[in-house]
Order: structure tokens, then sequence, then C-alpha cells
């Protein structure tokens, strides 16, 4: 019986299990699960990441190339899984380190089913096949198995390796719950298997065997060369790994880290919502599903829980509000009004809430609190109040105290604050878009006074910086990165923008070769180098991030695009290690016991870098940038389908869906970007030389109209498009073409 037929067809085999070298074909609930035993060490090892040594590789979205190597007792044995359709799969090992000999290593290739329909092994086809319901499942090996045995369960396989070791017969078995194909690294030091689904056992047989015969070259093209290379890989990899099944809920989700422990599932408001901001760079569907993951912690009171977890929920508290932020990103990057809609409805609830909730004094400005509301850990405490804002250590926080009368720190966070005027806007933008006028109006205006109170109210004259305060009266000492965070809503001034760059480079605080520290390197609090106590977190980068390019502050965005990406290649080029934190001194990334070494919102450091090339901005909409250095990027998803971008020599192309729909030699950024079967349309940013941009698979005779800030411009025929010669320029100017449709460029093959 099919188990989860909703799963996308591509992706429906795929490292489902918090095992990354099982594979799993969702809707029947197969597994194809290797188990090694060391005679050395007398254990077996399933290749989990909280107990054994794994090092993830590379793995796309959709599971059609997977990379792993794991050591077990010193030996390294590596893995890869490719696929030839969306019911195949050919896996295959190589035992790249022997610590003992190889006749006493052992790699086992479990079959089984999470319905516990037993598996036949036909030993003369060297077959092993599981009906499952109406269906199919046929595994075949390049070289038949050692040793067949059969179990009740994996559990049972391992304490029978553990106990009894390889030299033990007597549970071999042909028909089990669990097949048990045995080979050994003596014997088949590199081995491979097929596995195929079908409506018949000899379809099924055939497709495993023209799978495993195919071989296909585990190899894909880089997503990211030249500038920032191995940036887009990077998000790639940690998006794809970290996207598991949750059993509990049956739904799929990138989860904050397949290697934490805290029960079945753990879902984190704000963790979640950007693990669907970085899914969308690649699979509108994966990123619907994490924000719907995110949204199934809306409350009863209105807010969107903390944390959700198989063991706890925290409903009397909340996280920073950028969900619309991410919803608004995800809408302008698939230009699908669906993404809006789902959320909508929880983001409202949860923005008002704020305001009735904690805003004791009625001022306009929010502290963090609990409510008396639920049984989660912590509730009523002040450290469970600091879990709003995600910082639960922050030295921001040392001051604040906790007030049960009315269940709220008493400091007005500026982060919090910030926050909240940003996701009234975004709001306000989401509301345009479904038709929502009144609610549009009563968001803008909940910004905008939220802005000037932040201006007026959380900056302090004195050290020229926005900081926490306290409702009564005094600044709090200690600083974090959010105090550019005013940058991110567009609450500071002129002035007071001007200000903030001062501090951004100063490296007695937050300046540096590893930067954004969570603590001033002047403060006590960050030499004790422990989560928010002076290390770089990545999501507070990329906030800031935001904040720099929103303001026009584009040389100190790159730059601190720049060194993001630096600091995170440091750990992932040779180890693979994609860090929740990292340590602002040396650059660091597990020199802290509690610091995960493969951390979702890590991701968002080579975010960054992709962003400095093609951003989908909530200010200025798609944005292409051309630097003139030479850089290919692809594929990502964009409104008009999936985009491949490449710089060489200077000139610059965009191909969607494979189609080349944009080349241009200008050396500078074109925003608001706009390309359909009838319209071209961007804004150009200040260039200093003249330029060209040509519109392929254009015939210029449908041209209807080229204007230039409104004036017309000439358009000419010219390599199977049109060409438009622009002159230089020290201003921004809008760019419009009208044209009768073309053909389908955009929507065949688009994501």
């Amino acid at each position: 019986m099919l188990q989860h037929s909703t799963i996308p067809l591509m992706r429906a085999w795929n490292s489902w299990s918090e095992r990354p070298a099982e594979m799993v074909f969702l809707p029947l609930g197969v597994r194809i699960t290797p188990i090694l035993y060391s005679t050395r060490s007398k254990t077996t090892s399933a290749i989990e990441p909280r107990r054994d040594t794994v090092r993830l590789g590379r793995h796309t979205i959709d599971g059609s190339l997977i990379e792993l190597e794991t050591d077990h007792s010193g030996t390294t044995v590596a893995f890869s899984t490719t696929k030839s359709d969306p019911f195949a799969i050919r896996g295959s090992w190589d035992g790249k380190v022997s610590a003992e000999w190889g006749l006493r290593f052992w790699l086992t290739l479990a079959v089984s089913s999470d319905g516990g329909e037993v598996a036949v092994h036909d030993a003369g086809q060297n077959i092993t096949l599981l009906k499952v319901g109406t269906r199919f499942v046929a595994v075949a090996t390049a070289e038949a198995p050692v040793h067949v045995t059969g179990h009740d369960t994996i559990d049972a396989l391992r304490a029978d390796f553990e106990e009894n070791g390889y030299f033990y017969t007597a549970t071999r078995k042909n028909e089990a719950p669990v097949i048990a194909l045995r080979f050994n690294l003596e014997m088949m030091r590199k081995g491979a298997y097929g596995a195929g689904v079908a409506d018949s056992a000899e379809l099924a047989i055939a497709k495993a065997r023209a799978c495993l015969s195919a071989d296909l070259p585990a190899d894909i093209a880089d997503a990211q060369t030249g500038m920032f290379e191995g940036a887009l890989d990077a998000m790639r990899d940690v998006v794809s790994w970290n996207t598991i099944w949750d059993e509990t809920n049956a739904r799929p989700y990138t989860a904050v880290t397949r290697i934490w422990n805290l029960g079945k599932f753990a879902v984190w408001f704000n963790d979640q919502i950007f693990a669907a901001l970085l899914a969308g760079v690649f699979d509108a569907d994966l990123a619907r599903e994490n924000m719907a993951t995110a949204m199934a912690g809306a409350t009863p009171q209105g807010n969107i829980a903390c944390i959700v977890t198989s063991n706890d929920a925290w409903v009397d508290r909340t996280q920073l509000p950028f969900g619309a932020l991410v919803v608004w990103q995800l809408y302008q990057r698939t230009g699908e009004r669906s993404m809006v809609q789902a959320s909508y409805d929880a983001l409202v609830r949860n923005r008002r809430w704020w305001d009735d909730n904690r805003d004791p004094d009625g001022f306009g400005l929010l502290s963090c609190g609990t409510s008396d509301v639920g049984e989660g850990l912590y509730k009523g405490t002040a450290f469970g109040a600091r879990n709003e804002t995600g910082m639960d250590n922050s030295a921001t926080h040392d001051e604040a105290i906790y007030d049960p009368v009315t269940r709220t720190l008493s400091t007005f966070d500026l982060g919090l604050n910030c926050a909240a005027a940003l996701d009234a806007e975004m709001l306000s933008k989401m509301a345009v878009v479904l038709g929502k006028h009144d609610d549009a109006r009563e968001f803008a205006a909940l910004a905008e006074r939220t802005r000037t109170l932040i201006s007026e109210t959380l900056w302090d004259e004195s050290r020229g910086i926005f900081a926490n305060r306290q409702r009564s009266g005094g600044f709090v000492r200690s600083l974090s990165p959010t105090s550019f965070y005013p940058l991110l809503c567009g609450a500071a001034s002129p002035a007071q923008a001007a200000r903030l760059l001062e501090h951004l480079k100063d490296e007695s605080t937050f300046g540096g070769n590893y930067v954004l520290p969570n603590a001033t390197r002047d403060d006590p609090a960050f030499v004790d180098n422990v989560y928010w106590r002076g290390r770089i977190w990545p999501n507070v980068n990329y906030m800031v991030w935001l904040g720099l390019r929103r303001y026009g502050f584009m040389g100190e965005a790159s730059k601190l695009a720049s060194q993001s990406y630096d600091l995170f290649m440091k750990s992932w080029r040779e180890d693979r290690i994609a860090s929740e934190n990292y340590n602002a001194v040396t650059g660091e990334a597990m020199d802290q016991g509690d610091t995960d070494p493969f951390y979702i919102w890590a991701a968002m450091l080579p975010l960054m870098a992709t962003g400095e090339i093609v951003e989908f901005c909530p200010w200025a909409g798609w944005t292409v940038r051309n630097t003139g250095q030479n850089v290919a990027l692809g594929p990502m998803l964009s409104p008009s389908g999936t985009l491949h971008l490449s710089v060489d020599a200077g000139l610059l192309e965009m191909r969607l869906n494979e189609k080349p729909a944009l080349r241009t030699d200008l050396i500078a950024t074109f925003s608001g970007i706009v390309i359909t079967d009838e319209r071209f349309s961007c804004i150009l940013a200040p260039a200093a030389n003249d330029g060209f941009i040509e519109l392929p698979e254009l015939d210029v005779e449908n041209v209807f109209a080229a204007r230039l800030d409104g004036e017309h411009i000439d358009c000419v025929a010219d390599k199977g498009g049109v060409r438009l010669t622009i002159t230089g320029n020290t201003s921004d100017r809008q760019l419009d073409v009208y044209f009768s449709p073309r053909k389908r460029l955009l929507t065949q093959g688009s994501a």
C-alpha cells in the first residue's frame, strides 16, 4: 500500500532517514540500509552522524546524486548513489582505507520495508524482491553476496554480528522482514547494487538490472565557479542533507540539522523559515513544505511557537518575526502568489499578537516575554523570555530583569523591534498582492510608527549607536550586531546610518578579519566564546548584509559577504563543516563542544555570496550584478524559470530554462528585472562605460517599443535577437522593451 504518495516523484528515492547512507523509497517505505561490521572492534555501524564519523559529500535536492564517506574502526568506506529514473537507483561503495584485513570487515545491504513485508532473496537470479501492496521492489547486486541472512529488524542484524561475528551461519535465510546481503572488503572492496520499482516482479527486476549495468557517472556540473566558487554548491548540499522525513507528522522538512537528537522531530520557528528561504533557491515545493512546517507552530493565542519537538512545545513564547520577510523573498524568487497566500493569515495573527502581549506599557515598542500558556521548559523565567530573540545567552540580556507581573523582560529589545517593524512592512506588501488593501494600510502605518520609535528611542547619541534600553530609561551597556538592524527595517536616519558604518569597521568592536562577533571585542563577554557571547552567527550576518544593501552601502555589503564566504569556506572546503556558529578570533568552527557541525543556517553565509551576483531583494526585486569577474552559477529558481548565469571576460549571459534570455557587457547592477514573453524591463544602476544589452531569440520587427527613462531608444537586429546600445550614466534609469509574444521561452521546463 502506498504510504507517502504526495512526495514529488523525483524526490521519492532519497536519503530521508537519520542514516544518511540509507536510501528510502518513501512512497512504499522501502529501505536499503548499509551496515558495517568490524571484527577488530566487534562493533557495527549504521552510519549515523550522531554516533559515527561521517563526511557528507555532494547531494542534489532530488537525490539524483548522493555522496558520503564514513569511518568505522579506522576503515574508511565511500558511498555514492545515482538515479536513472524516479523509480530506479544505483548505489555503490568503495573501501578507501583499511584498518584490518578486508575479510574481517563486512559491508551489508539490509533490504526491508516499514510495513514489515517479507523480503525474498533468489540466489539463482541474485535478486532480492519485496512486494508492498501491489507494487514490487527488486534489488540486484553487481556480485553475489558472500552470505545472506534473515532478521526481524535492523537491530537484530546488528546484534547478530556483534554477538556472533562474521563466521556465524545459523541466521542464514532467504525470506525475512530484513534480508541482509553480506559482502566483505577483501572480496568486494568495491561493489554496487541497483534497485527498481515497478508494478510486476519481472519489470522491477529488469529495471534494477538495467540501472545497475548503466553505471551512470557519479558527477554533476559545479553549481558555482569563478567568483565565490562553490557557494551555490554548498547551499544545495546543506539543504539536501538536512532534508529528512518526519515520521511523527508524516511530512518532509529541512531540519535544523540531521545530527542533533532532540526527539523524533524538532522545529524552531526562525530556523525553519530560514530553511525555507534556502530551499527556495532550488525547489519551490521544498520551500513550501518548510514554510508549512513553520506555520504548523501557530497557536490558538496567535503567536507561532518558538519551538515544537516530539518532547516539548514552547507555545508561551515565539521568535523574532522574520516570517513575512522570508515569504516575500520566496514570492519574489518564484513569482508564485500561493507562497504569500499560504502563510499570510498565520503571520498576520503573529504580528498582532506581539502588540497585544509584549508591550506592557502601551508605548509602541516591544519587550521579550513568556506568556502563561502551555507547559514548555523554562516557561515563566528570564531565560524563557530571552528565547524570543533566539540570542539566549547574549550579553545584551545581562541587564534585563524579568517581571513576573507583566511576564516580560525590563528592556526594549532592539533586534526584536527592528524585526517587528520589518515584519509589518513585508505584511503590507503581501497584503497588496492579495488585494487586502485595508491590511496593507494598517501594516504600512504600523511599520512607520515602529521605525520612528526605534530611531528616536533606541538611538544612544552618546555612543552613536542603537542599543537595547530599559523601559524605565537607561541604555544597556552590551551591544551585538542587532545594533545594525535599524538599517534592515529602514529606521536609521542618514546621519545615524553614517555613524553605524564607523562602528562596522571598528576593529575594537565589530570589525576584524572574522565578522560579525555577537559581542563587541571590547566587551568582557567576548572572551567567553560561548554561543552568543562573542561568536559569529550566520543568520545575523545575513540580516546585517540585507540592511547594508537596503541603504545602498554596497561596498560595505560586498565586504561583509566576502568575509562571510571566506569564513564559511575555511571549514567547508576540507572538512565539509557548515557550522552553527564560528570563533570570531580564529574563524574556527568546532572549537566549542556545543556547536553543531552541519547546521542549516550556516548556508546563509554562502547565500550572501551568491546574492552579490543574483539576488531577490525585498525592496529592489530580482537583481543581477555584473562585476566583470568571471563566474558561472546555476541552476537556481527565478520567477521566469530555471536560471543559469555566467560572466566571461566581462560579458554576462543569462539563460532561462536552458535558453538564452539576456546578454550584456555593461559592468553594472540590474534590478527590478521582469522577463516575460512580451516584456523585458529593469532598472539600470549607474555605469561608467557605454555598452549593450541583447535580447536573444527576439525578432526586431516584433518590438513595439523600447524606452529608457520614457525616451525612445533604438533596437537593432543582432545575432538572432535584438541589441540596444546603452550609454554610460551617473544615475538609475528605467529600461522597458515591449514586443509581441515570442516562443514560450519562459514556461517550458520552468521550475
